[in-house]
């Protein structure tokens, strides 16, 4: 019989590629229909975001940490503010953390509706992407509600938050809480017994513990894989450790179990904002301290003293003892830390960003490695990327 040669091919997929959210290019090298090699490819979207932080104020520096994951702009918010807030020694009031809990969990159900419509499109589940997207607009419809805009809120500050809540916060949480039960049976009812997605995520794309370790993944990809770790409950920030709420896990570490974490995440979210909204303390939402502290709107009208203070700390910001200090958060990607540098001045000397995304990017070479190229996009999407963090 006469020998046959095979010859291995390479493909590029992107940089623009529906399942994920932003530019990535990865370069396959496929034997026939199987991935035998695969390189990301990243920078697409880079903007310097972690060096626009040394050029801002320590306040005007939210505004930097909101760009980075543009689906979940508050829990960035919050991993800033905290480190800067442990560097200045500041407490914030129980009502100003259990304003940043309530909205910290509504960003990540936002943000794992977007990820599961997506998902479900690129495998052709279009229904559900339409229905995903029409509850993200009661969360999106509470943020304009609170600080006026729909996407990048810059809603925490330094010291505390931007405003209160507003009075008709409380209704608009209610009427979602009541919805969110019957939106993911939907999109149970939908996915859960559809053989055609089924049989496109299950034993599909198998990140196993020890790989999932060895890469840093963290979040959903990483419980998924039979590691119960989340931010939240190892180092509790901001109050946390005073809700009840569980970790899902899963140990198949396929798409499938990735799928099923998120959606066990959603219904603990909504818990936790249940009791964040109807245990929302009185009493002050910002603090007091005069260093980071604007002076009342109404004080300025009548104080000129009120009037250069405020001056001051909008024009010149305020200054943070030199020090570093690194916080972590649980966006809803993995853990998300924040390393910040402060040479003592008013503006940051240097911060260093671990964006779980990254290593969610990083760890494609190993798992889409033996897979078919069909099964890529579904894989892709499971580790649910945002390039702007990635990129930063």
């Amino acid at each position: 019989m006469a020998e046959t040669t095979t010859e291995t091919m390479v493909l590029n997929m992107g940089p623009q590629h529906p399942s994920t959210h932003g530019v990535l290019r990865l370069i396959v090298e496929v034997d026939g229909e199987t991935i035998v090699r695969c390189q990301p490819d990243i920078g697409f979207l880079h903007t310097g975001i972690e060096k626009q932080f040394e050029t801002h104020t320590w306040q005007q520096a939210v505004t930097d940490s909101d760009r980075m994951d543009y689906l979940s702009p508050l829990t960035n918010n919050l991993g800033y503010v905290l480190a800067v807030e442990r560097l200045m020694g500041i407490e914030v009031p129980p009502r100003c953390q259990a304003i940043r809990v309530l909205f910290c969990e509504l960003s990540r159900i936002a943000s794992h509706l977007v990820w599961l419509g997506t998902s479900a499109l690129e495998l052709g589940a279009q229904s559900v992407f339409f229905y995903c997207f029409q509850a993200r607009e009661a969360i999106l419809d509470m943020y304009e509600a609170t600080a006026g805009v729909r996407m990048n809120l810059s809603y925490m500050r330094v010291g505390g938050l931007m405003y209160d809540i507003p009075p008709q916060l409380p209704a608009m949480v209610a009427r979602f809480l009541e919805e969110l039960p019957r939106w993911i049976s939907d999109f149970r009812a939908l996915l859960d017994g559809n053989p055609i997605f089924r049989e496109r995520v299950q034993g599909v794309g198998v990140l196993t513990k020890e790989r999932a370790l060895a890469f840093g993944v963290t979040g959903p990809s990483l419980r998924a894989s039979g590691v119960p770790w989340d931010v939240r409950k190892a180092y509790p920030y901001s109050g946390y450790e005073k809700y009840s709420f569980d970790v899902p896990t899963s140990t198949a570490g396929d798409v499938w179990a990735r799928y099923e974490v998120r959606m066990a995440e959603m219904e603990e979210s909504g818990k936790i904002v249940r009791q964040a909204i109807e245990g929302m303390p009185e009493g002050a939402w910002k603090t007091d301290d005069r260093k980071v502290a604007l002076p009342p709107r109404e004080e300025l009208h009548r104080s000129m003293e009120a009037l250069i203070h405020h001056f001051k700390l909008v024009a010149q910001g305020f200054p943070v003892p030199a020090g570093a200090v690194y916080q972590a958060v649980e966006s809803p990607r993995g853990e998300l830390g924040f390393y910040v540098v402060s040479d003592g001045g008013t503006h940051p000397h240097r911060v260093r960003v671990r964006p779980p995304s990254f290593y969610n990017t990083s760890v494609l070479t190993r798992l889409l490695e033996g897979c078919l190229l069909a099964d890529a996009v579904a894989i892709i999407a499971s580790m649910d990327m945002v390039m702007g963090e990635v990129d930063r």
